[in-house]
């Protein structure tokens, strides 16, 4: 028998990923937690998805299915698994990704023992699938660290380029229902502003350790739209200071802080491209400039020295 914890409903989008959808359900079902459902919400795939997860469903009681006969789009999935879940925490991982040996035991057991924390998210790591599998079976206990949601909201503001994938993320259901649906206006960048809208709720947990594997692969969605990536931050940022957080008394300056570090990162990232003969670092400039005009004059030399020297070194050496 696994071990009896609170309950954890988790939601599988999934969209032509039937070929990775078993060692999905595989890598929950097997966190040793009895009070588990899975929810696979199909998008209308044509790959065979669907059969793959009736066959997982007949197997396993606990797996319930939404088999869409139309695309509605990945924010309906996400969205009809908010308004299923009903187990005190919930998660939403996509199908082509997995969980990590014990990190739901490893999340479940901070949010018990502080129910103040509304979310708790670790790291991941990279896996195109080939060789061995990137993490440990049993990994060192996780160090845990417990902070402010206005605190988790500042560092977004800082290093607004930060990355925390939506299977990072463990829930607290009711904090999740009460921020509301993801929405269909940010469609690369609804998970970030999702978090911000959470950390208004309550306290936030945060561990080093990794507790998702993303697998990388021609369909990703990370790769289709790199190119857009700051864009679309800045576009999560205005979302969520123009509604939910513009009641901080300090949203303006958060903004133009998140604004500009963006544009810091548009700046240098752009000047890299062009040292290197690329046309496309124009349109970074051009970024950067529409953000943070002052920008023209002085270059971000503060942004330099926070980062790392390969990045130095390459914008100076070409």
């Amino acid at each position: 028998m696994g071990r009896v914890m609170a309950g954890v409903d988790v939601v599988i989008p999934c969209y032509r990923h039937g070929r990775f959808l078993r060692s999905c359900v595989d890598s929950i079902m097997s966190q040793g937690i009895d009070t588990l459902r899975i929810l696979i919400v199909d998008n209308a795939s044509d790959d065979g998805s669907a059969d793959v997860a009736r066959r997982l469903a007949r197997e396993e009681e606990r797996i319930h299915l939404i088999l869409r006969e139309a695309n509605l789009g990945p924010h309906a999935s996400f969205n009809e698994g908010v308004d299923w879940a009903s187990a005190p925490y919930m998660m939403i991982l996509c199908a082509d990704d997995l969980l990590a040996p014990g990190a739901l035991v490893s999340m479940l057991s901070v949010m018990e023992a502080n129910t103040d924390v509304v979310f708790a998210y670790g790291n991941d790591v990279h896996w195109d699938g080939e060789g061995p599998y990137p993490v440990e079976e049993r990994q060192a206990p996780a160090p845990w660290t417990i902070g402010t949601g206005r605190d988790f909201i500042l560092e977004t503001c800082r290093m607004p380029e930060r990355y925390i994938a939506a299977g990072m993320v463990l829930v607290r259901t009711c904090a999740h229902k009460n921020a509301g649906h993801y929405r269909t206006t940010l469609p690369h960048t609804d998970d970030l502003e999702m978090l911000l809208r959470l950390a208004l709720l309550g306290r936030v947990a945060r561990t080093p350790t990794v507790v998702g594997v993303k697998r990388m692969h021609g369909d990703n969605r990370t790769n289709a739209f790199l190119s857009r990536d700051l864009v679309e931050r800045v576009a999560a940022l205005e979302s969520f200071f123009g509604q939910e957080g513009g009641r901080l008394e300090d949203a303006d300056v958060l903004l133009r802080l998140g604004r500009r570090r963006i544009a810091e990162r548009a700046y240098w990232s752009g000047a890299k491209q062009l040292s290197r003969g690329r046309k496309s670092g124009l349109q970074l400039i051009k970024l950067a400039l529409g953000l943070a005009p002052g920008l023209s004059l002085v270059p971000p030399l503060g942004y330099l020295a926070r980062t790392e020297r390969p990045l130095m070194r390459s914008v100076f050496r070409g």
